[in-house]
């Protein structure tokens, strides 16, 4: 049961890695594609592309803080306590 713990936040720090990547590259090729047509607003161009980079690099850095905080919580302890069967509680019939 713990190794698919580790493999869920694997699998959650690699699409935190895909997805900050993703939109890193897309602001590139748009910033890249807009100076081209025009180039007397590149220096605006460039600073929103610098901005924009900041923001989902801050977003992909708390993602990975959490996930890395999760994978130090997984223990043999919390995990075994999570996979229990819960108490059956019965119903009465009013």
């Amino acid at each position: 049961m713990i190794s698919l713990a580790f493999i869920g936040v694997g699998l959650g720090i690699g699409l935190v890695t895909i997805g900050a990547g993703y939109g890193i590259g897309k602001i590139g090729t748009s910033a890249t594609e807009s100076i081209s047509r025009q180039p007397e607003a590149s220096g605006a161009i460039q600073l929103a592309m610098i901005i924009s980079a900041a923001l989902i690099e801050g977003i992909a850095l708390f993602a990975l803080v959490i996930a890395f905080q999760m994978g130090g919580k997984l223990t043999e302890d919390v995990l075994t306590k999570f996979a229990e069967k819960p108490p059956v509680v019965e119903q009465t019939g009013k």
